[in-house]
């Protein structure tokens, strides 16, 4: 009996390879498609991921959804973190609540989310389909060639292989990269002499109200209820050599040596892994029209819930510097990627492994304000533009994080910054300015101004307060919720700071001869 083959997609072409599914690929596919970017993205497993892994949401994470519309279907699908349970083996417990601090108006978001991942992947690839394009999973990238106009992947799946010509190509594939490998970047960093085991399971004999912990070296396990699911995530360290039973027995057997409780039964298990914990980072995150980011990027210790934020936050800086130089943007946007987006990787790592050893050493596991990531910055990226009233120690000043603020608008209805921000956009506001002294207006820029006559009204004074703004302002917002710029009109009238700023990163006016029309490097494309 012969086999009917059906052949392989046609070799096609594309804007965007994206080499990788989890969490990482499937945010930046989303930030591309909503910028009309035509861009494929291909994952080598034939389903999507089904373990819990990275399931904290910390508050930035939770902007950026916010911006990507999916937060709300985020927060229904998971819920805040439960309070935490500490078992004594002798007997006894004691419950402490989650430490969270309450909303601000310019961080709306204080307490981390608890999402499974597969849970919050199947949002992305909700929202990605609903911009029309969806994952081929079973499709391996195999190898590819790049010149100076583009990279040709080579894929394979379910029907056979098959060639796409992209003008760019991102790894966004785990720490085992075949891109990075391929392209032959290091990846130096360090084995932390530390190994565990995570496991999402059905169990019976404990309650779902709180995270369970049993913390007497070298016993230590968890069990945390997995928020939006009939789940339990068991966490607990092992030897670093030696097999280890995965099992629902196994497991079992595990947390009863650990608890002294045998009423505590695991009857299924969905997912398990046992892994070694390393920091590590890519020497490079970028080799022509090649790119990486997420995991394939860097690794490290589980501790903080650092990883898919991170990660993230990788696809959304590198998103809409694609679509821009896509659009006609300079090519040096492209090297801020980079250049913004390492140093988070040096801290982040560097922050994990710090709370790694704490708990190795018995100490308390607290987490501080910097596991939120709401004051990581890019001030010394070249897209900040220094002036040199907003020097360092002036309040904000460019490459921060733009706050949010309850405003009015002038038909009376309230709005908050972060919901003027949202979309694809640039964001322009002028505080007590004349609206005719802003910049000529520009495709991918939208302009607000605060004060008489202008569309918006800050009432309660937050926007004033939170940018420490003063008469004549102007603020730049990026597309990814950091400040730009801030230049004061009243020292530069004719805004030509801004001006030269926006020609740089390609928001540019073009003049056709049948009058005035624009094009924006930081807009769509076909």
């Amino acid at each position: 009996m012969t086999t009917h083959r059906e052949p392989a997609p046609p070799n096609s072409t594309t804007d965007v390879v994206i080499c990788g599914a989890g969490a990482a690929g499937l945010a930046l596919a989303v930030d591309l498609a909503r910028r009309d970017v035509a861009v494929l993205l291909v994952d080598r497993a034939t389903e999507p991921f089904h373990g819990s892994r990275g399931k904290g949401i910390q508050p930035r994470s939770q902007e950026v959804f916010e911006d990507l519309g999916v937060l709300d279907r985020l927060a229904a699908a998971g819920g805040p973190y439960p309070r935490l349970r500490r078992v004594h083996r002798e007997g006894g417990a004691h419950d402490t609540p989650v430490e969270q601090s309450e909303p601000t108006p310019g961080e709306p978001y204080q307490a981390g989310l608890l999402v499974p991942q597969f849970l919050t992947e199947a949002v992305l690839r909700e929202r990605l389909a609903e911009l029309g394009r969806n994952p081929r999973y079973g499709h391996e990238l195999t190898g590819f060639d790049q010149d100076e106009g583009g990279v040709t992947a080579r894929l394979s799946g379910p029907h056979g292989t098959y060639t796409v010509r992209a003008r760019y190509l991102i790894g966004t594939d785990g720490g085992s990269s075949f891109v990075r490998r391929t392209l032959a970047i290091g990846f130096p960093g360090e084995s932390l002499g530390a190994r565990a085991i995570v496991a999402d399971v059905r169990l019976e004999g404990l309650s779902s109200d709180a995270w369970h912990r049993w913390d007497e070296p070298p016993d230590e396990i968890g069990v945390c209820p997995l928020t939006g699911t009939d789940l339990f995530q068991i966490q607990a360290p092992i030897p670093l050599d030696g097999e280890v039973d995965l099992s629902a027995a196994g497991l079992t057997a595990l947390l009863a040596a650990r608890t002294g409780r045998r009423d505590i039964v695991v009857r299924s298990v969905s997912w398990a892994s046992a892994y070694s914990m390393s920091a590590r980072l890519a020497d490079s995150y970028r080799v022509g029209r090649v790119f990486l980011a997420g995991d394939a990027a860097h690794v490290h210790p589980p501790t903080g819930g650092q990883g898919l934020n991170t990660s993230v936050q990788d696809a959304y800086n590198l998103g809409w510097k694609l679509a821009a130089v896509l659009a006609g943007a300079p090519e040096r946007l492209l090297d801020t990627y980079e250049e913004e987006r390492r140093p988070i990787a040096v801290g982040m790592l560097g922050l994990a492994t710090s709370l790694l050893r704490t708990a190795r050493e018995g100490g308390e596991r607290r987490r501080g304000r910097e596991v939120r990531q709401l004051d990581l910055h890019y001030r010394d990226s070249w897209l900040s533009l220094r002036t040199p009233a907003r020097a360092a120690g002036a309040g904000l000043v460019a490459g921060d994080r733009a706050p949010d603020a309850p405003v009015v608008g002038a038909a009376g209805q309230p709005t908050r910054l972060f919901t003027l921000f949202q979309g694809t956009h640039w964001t322009l506001l002028g505080y007590d300015v004349d609206r005719g002294s802003a910049v000529q207006p520009r495709a991918g820029l939208h302009i607000h101004t605060v004060g008489r006559y202008g569309d918006i009204s800050d009432s309660d004074g937050e926007l004033q307060k939170g940018y420490g703004l003063s008469s004549g302002d102007w603020v730049l917002i990026r597309p990814d919720g950091y400040i730009g710029a801030i230049a004061d009109n009243t020292a530069n009238a004719d805004n030509t700071d801004l001006s030269n700023y926006l020609h740089d990163v390609g928001l540019v006016m073009a003049r056709r001869a049948s009058g005035l029309a624009y094009r924006s490097g930081s807009g769509t494309s076909s």
